[in-house]
């Protein structure tokens, strides 16, 4: 059972997801006591390619008060991604169509430890969210109704 640390809801406006992978990080040990207390984001990161690795770039772990960092750099530098060959082939491949990305979705524990599911993107153009936004208020719009309806 998976508990969620974090979610990226931004992204799932902001781009299609072709597929999603799960990868563990690489932590030091203040970042998992921080992860701990709930003080992780990811809204504002992305994941790269470099020689057949994946590093996530611009996560932000908020130290506790009491944690022993010498280094402000040390809040957002770049955590490497534990991910195997087979899917690193298919993110290599993915990512050289043009267009793709690697985002974060979300940071969970599973079985005491942090994982983070990454997905294959493409951005959305200006229109392909208007067309979700109307979407969403006539479901909302749609669901309300029906409660009235079944209210009187």
């Amino acid at each position: 059972m998976a508990t969620t640390i974090t979610d990226n809801r931004k992204a799932l406006f902001d781009f299609f997801i072709e597929e999603k992978i799960e990868a563990g990080l690489v932590l030091k040990g203040w970042e998992v006591k921080s992860l701990r207390a709930n003080r992780g984001n990811i809204k504002e990161s992305y994941a790269i390619l470099r020689q057949n690795e994946v590093f996530l770039i611009g996560a932000h772990f908020s130290p506790l008060p009491n944690a022993n960092i010498l280094d402000e750099e040390e809040v957002t530098r770049t955590r490497k991604l534990l991910l195997n060959s087979r899917e690193i082939s298919k993110i290599s491949t993915f990512i050289q169509q043009k267009g793709y990305t690697l985002i974060p979705l979300s940071l969970y524990w599973k079985r005491g430890n942090v994982k983070i599911q990454i997905g294959l993107a493409k951005g959305r153009k200006k229109q392909d969210k208007r067309a979700l936004i109307k979407e969403r208020d006539w479901k909302l719009d749609k669901e309300r109704l029906s409660k009235q309806k079944y209210n009187r």
